[in-house]
């Protein structure tokens, strides 16, 4: 074998093994574990990014990743990135909905509004 030919397999070999562990990755897989709670009665919810926004048909960020300033929705902002627990107490603070309450009201709040999607506790709080 010349160089150039082991150069190619060793650079195929390479990028063979960057876009398996790429395909491989969960970094899609998100648990929506939150520090805030303490006794956890069940699992955290795990939640596949990136698969559900594509079967669900959500496009845009703030659909899920919202912003309100004074109390009015902001259309062109998104709070990507950014934990819930930022902005959500663990109780309430006036109309603005405590950490576990704006979890469930905007995830099983959707699905029943689209009717479709997991509803039951244990759906989306998977015991092992």
């Amino acid at each position: 074998m010349n160089v150039r030919t082991i150069v190619i397999l060793v650079l195929a070999g390479l990028l063979t093994v960057l876009f398996l562990g790429v395909a491989q990755s969960q970094d899609d897989i998100v648990d929506l574990k939150a520090d805030a709670f303490i006794n956890h009665t069940r699992p955290a919810a795990l939640f596949a990014h990136d698969a559900h926004n594509e079967k669900a048909g959500v496009e845009e960020c703030n659909a899920c990743h919202h912003v309100y300033e004074d109390g009015k929705f902001m259309e062109d902002e998104d709070s990507a990135g950014t934990p819930c627990s930022d902005c959500h107490a663990l109780k309430a603070q006036g109309q603005q909905p405590g950490l576990m309450v704006a979890y469930h009201k905007m995830c099983k709040g959707c699905h029943e509004s689209q009717v479709k999607g997991p509803m039951a506790c244990g759906q989306c709080h998977v015991k092992n």
